[in-house]
């Protein structure tokens, strides 16, 4: 075969190799809820404006289909998943489908929680739980690193700020002080002594909460899973460009591009 006849071949393996370069499988498990900010819609929109524009192939689970509590499809999803993005809103997903996200991190694959993932898994108090689900209330202290103590709700829109120290890839081409929180500003104090800040939110006049981390990095376990969690991701949030770029830093991260 001529050079030139082999041209053909050779752009199309180049093609191919583009496409796939850096690609990874994502899964997306979320709820629909009234109080979960409109993550299956913003998420979504994250997935085909930011997501599959990179070539990563993107897999949303939605929740209580067709039982609450009950993510069909999970399983199956997070046996090739590269990236679990959590987004989800006290849900005790069957044992069968924790027991898949326990793997999942236990395997050493990385996690990227969004606003609700801090109380993903725990119960509201005296909430009666099916014995076939599986809550895990430690999940937040566990694995995100951090704490679900309740809500400021004054002096909002709160506003962010790069946490004292913080030199991370996750904040290249992140306006950090046009960032405003939106919606109530989360008390997560005290991180994990392994917990990384990197961003913190501090409201405004009447607010009685003190600065509070809003975005951190960590490792997860023996086989040390990257995980990235922030309590930005309300729907005005999402509309701020340099939140979504701020969780597309954090994807690329999380996959292992960056140091720890």
């Amino acid at each position: 075969m001529t050079s030139i006849a082999r041209l053909p071949l050779l752009l199309a393996c180049l093609l191919a190799f583009v496409s796939t370069c850096g690609a990874a499988n994502i899964v997306i498990m979320t709820v629909e809820d009234p109080n979960n900010y409109e993550a299956p819609r913003t998420m979504r929109e994250f997935a085909g404006t930011e997501l599959k524009s990179q070539g990563h192939h993107v897999t949303i689970i939605a929740g209580d289909k067709p039982q609450p509590h009950h993510f069909t499809g999970l399983v199956e999803a997070l046996k090739d998943a590269d990236l679990l993005i959590l987004f989800s809103r006290r849900r005790f997903p069957p044992k069968e489908q924790m027991a898949a996200i326990r793997a999942h991190l236990n395997a050493g694959k990385p996690l990227l929680g969004i606003r609700t993932a801090n109380h993903a898994f725990i119960p509201k108090p005296n909430e009666a739980v099916d014995p076939g689900l599986a809550p895990w209330p430690e999940f937040t202290h566990e694995v995100l690193g951090g704490e679900n103590t309740g809500y400021e709700t004054k002096g909002l829109p709160y506003s962010v700020s790069v946490a004292a120290g913080a030199r991370s890839p996750l904040l290249e081409g992140v306006n950090v002080a046009a960032i405003r929180g939106h919606q109530s500003l989360y008390q997560v104090l005290p991180l994990a002594a392994d917990a990384t800040p990197i961003l913190i939110g501090t409201a405004g006049t009447g607010a009685a909460t003190p600065p509070q981390p809003v975005a951190w990095t960590r490792d997860y376990g023996p086989a040390k899973a990257r995980v990235f969690y922030t309590s930005l991701g309300a729907p005005e949030d999402m509309r701020s460009a340099d939140v979504r770029r701020l969780l597309l830093n954090a994807v690329s991260w999380t996959l292992g591009a960056g140091a720890r």
